[in-house]
């Protein structure tokens, strides 16, 4: 089993910055590729951010140039630097990661962070 938890989310006023921090945990094998999605009120969840296990990136582009995704494979922890935000970046920000135990490998989602934007 694998959980993911993340922390770092809270209230901010426009223009601010957060950083949010997924943490994997459990009987970890193998960790590939991590995401961040966001699903905001009355909205389909979305892909932000992903990192892949060399590092390599993709962004939406409505936060290109404002966040940032990160990792440390030694401590199974994605993070997303968060930027400039606006309050169209108020959603649950939510954590998903390809994982494998040592009887199956699959996708895993995290219970999700709100952040609000909002002066």
């Amino acid at each position: 089993q694998v959980q993911l938890v993340e922390s770092g989310g809270g209230l901010v006023q426009p223009g601010g910055s957060l950083r949010l921090s997924c943490v994997a945990s459990g009987n970890i094998f193998s960790l590939w590729d991590m995401r961040w999605y966001r699903q905001a009120p009355g909205k389909q969840r979305v892909l932000v951010a992903g990192i892949g296990l060399g590092g390599n990136t993709n962004y939406a582009d409505s936060v290109k140039g404002r966040f940032t995704i990160s990792r440390d494979n030694n401590k199974k922890t994605a993070y997303l630097q968060m930027n400039n935000l606006n309050p169209e970046d108020t959603a649950v920000y939510i954590c998903n990661a390809d994982a494998a135990t040592r009887s199956e490998r699959r996708s895993y989602w995290g219970q999700g962070t709100q952040v609000t934007v909002s002066s």
